[in-house]
């Protein structure tokens, strides 16, 4: 099939989208209403808001949209993260900082796969709470599962791992200030351990601004520098699952009439999308409108994604997947502000 009649049948599919993208827009709408009138996370109350319309994920009419909401609505959302990204916000780090930020995330993401294997969990389940802890949170969560090869209950541990990384991110933003004024943290010391420790951005810039001006700037430079780490550690991971992806999409074609399976791209072209809008940002500098747009379309597509994923399970699928999860993430979490804490008070 040419890429013009595969475009051409792709569009004739649109009118089937409508009705479950509809949905879950209107899920994102609300949590979003919700959230701006009582603040609390933005993410959870989509994830929650669509669960309680569970029941809507096998009806024929709405099940397309879900499942292209779930998917390609995602992928775009991370893909434009990078829209808030330059080169020389990582510059004004300093190679102290940048390395005590890249061995947290690294060691993060091994402790996961030791502690996660050894209670009982797959490598890329591992893998995928490592990754959202030590880099962005539910963002990241959802960006490493896309090129992950498909386990049994493996969107309901992805919805456990945003779950639990936004609960602890949001108790982190309140503790974790206190923790910084107990110690009496200059605002480079302070950001860098609010920065490379807190999961999600949004907590990350709340928890640093409450502090003061300076703590909330070099807070959100070195969050911002782990949100970057994500094109990195995505393509290790899609890199060492590459192998058990190609056998699952041969024993999909083995069962679909024989047919010659779709070559697996090491990286994904939202991933390539990320590094773009990083580089165009980087090299030509984004008018602040322009950027602002791209940052308000990315979360909103990652709002309508965790609806979506919501609608397509329960709160009884969640409980089955038992303690272990919550229990390698909490861990995690612990390791990460150990680790950073340390460097903190080894640098001051």
């Amino acid at each position: 099939m040419t890429k013009a009649l595969r475009l051409a049948a792709r569009l004739a599919l649109l009118p089937a989208l409508l009705p479950g993208l509809a949905v879950a827009a209107a899920v994102a709408l609300a949590a979003s209403f919700v959230s701006s009138l009582h603040g609390g996370p933005l993410l959870l109350y989509a994830l929650f808001f669509g669960i309680a319309l569970n029941f809507l994920s096998s009806r024929p009419a709405t099940k397309p949209g879900v499942e292209f909401g779930a998917r390609t609505v995602l992928r775009l959302g991370v893909g434009l993260l990078g829209a808030r990204i330059t080169a020389s916000q990582v510059l004004a780090l300093g190679w102290p900082t940048a390395l005590v930020v890249i061995a947290a995330v690294a060691t993060t993401v091994a402790v996961a796969v030791w502690v996660g294997t050894r209670l009982g969990l797959s490598r890329a389940k591992s893998v995928l709470a490592g990754g959202a802890v030590a880099i962005c949170g539910a963002s990241a969560a959802l960006a490493i599962s896309a090129v992950l090869p498909r386990e049994k209950d493996g969107e309901r541990y992805t919805l456990m791992v945003v779950v639990s990384v936004t609960v602890l991110s949001t108790l982190a933003m309140v503790l974790y200030p206190l923790a910084v004024r107990v110690l009496h943290l200059p605002p480079a010391l302070g950001g860098l351990f609010l920065g490379g420790t807190i999961h999600d951005v949004a907590q990350v810039v709340g928890a640093g601004y409450t502090i003061d001006a300076a703590t909330g700037d070099v807070a959100t430079i070195v969050k911002l520098f782990r949100v970057a780490l994500l094109a990195v550690v995505v393509a290790v991971v899609s890199w060492s699952f590459a192998a058990q992806r190609a056998s699952q999409a041969q024993e999909d074609a083995s069962s679909n009439d024989g047919r010659k399976p779709a070559r697996q791209p090491l990286l994904p072209w939202f991933l390539w999308l990320f590094v773009a809008m990083v580089a165009v940002n980087s090299v030509f500098g984004l008018p602040p409108a322009v950027s602002q747009s791209l940052n308000a379309v990315s979360r909103a597509c990652l709002v309508l994604a965790i609806a979506a994923l919501g609608i397509k399970t329960s709160f009884m699928q969640l409980a089955r997947l038992g303690w272990r999860p919550l229990a390698l993430i909490v861990f995690e979490t612990l390791w990460l502000a150990l680790f950073v804490g340390v460097a903190v008070l080894v640098m001051g």
